[in-house]
């Protein structure tokens, strides 16, 4: 009898996960042709095929659905990010593109722009969908002696909420999208390394993501 119900409840459990994910597969390919405001549950609903009402068992509001998206998002582009990086030998240049590439995603990426005003939850969200990834490329820099710091958490927190600051920044028309050199370059002094070793770092080529 035990067994019947751990199965039960396992094949309960899958269901769940896989409507979960389809709604955020669905979400995620409506909300970039019409934006998030456009958006409704219904047609979200519809295209990963469940019951409208089925979206609210997982997902109170339509921007919590968005704010799922945008995580689920933000892991892809890490691994994204980490298949070109991989080919490179210095790992300065790796958290350098890496910080590069999110900038210009949250000032570009419709889903990203229309989530910026809820700055400390995106905030909070990049700091855990991509920390992994940064931390990790933060540490191997100050192991090779690329980058002088000593918390690699800290200055990825506060790089999370310098580029939600920034994206909100340039989608409001607050600043200027062509002082986004500049703001990498700031980025990269967080590190610990010198105003010029920074401008270096943030000319080098980049090399192109591969495509969705």
């Amino acid at each position: 009898m035990t067994q019947k119900i751990e199965a039960r409840q396992g094949r309960v459990a899958r269901r769940q996960e896989r409507n979960r994910e389809a709604l955020i597969q669905a979400a995620s390919a409506v909300m970039s042709e019409k934006g998030i405001d456009a958006a409704t549950m219904h047609e979200i609903a519809e295209k990963a095929d469940v019951g409208a009402g089925t979206v609210y068992n997982y997902f109170k509001s339509k921007d919590d659905l968005a704010v799922a998206v945008l995580e689920n998002m933000m892991h892809n582009l890490a691994l994204r990010i980490e298949a070109v990086t991989d080919t490179f030998d210095d790992p300065a240049q790796v958290y350098a593109y890496g910080v590069r590439t999110v900038v210009e995603t949250a000032i570009n990426d419709v889903r990203w722009r229309q989530l910026l005003y809820r700055s400390e939850v995106i905030a909070n969200a990049l700091y855990q969908r991509m920390g992994p990834f940064a931390i990790r490329d933060l540490r191997r820099a100050a192991d090779a002696g690329r980058f002088r710091l000593s918390n690699p958490e800290l200055i990825w927190r506060l790089t999370c909420h310098a580029i939600v600051g920034i994206g909100l920044a340039v989608t409001t028309d607050e600043v200027s999208p062509d002082t986004l050199d500049q703001v990498i370059v700031r980025l990269l002094c967080m590190t610990g390394i010198s105003l010029d070793a920074a401008l270096e770092l943030a000319g080098r080529p980049r090399p192109a993501l591969a495509p969705v």
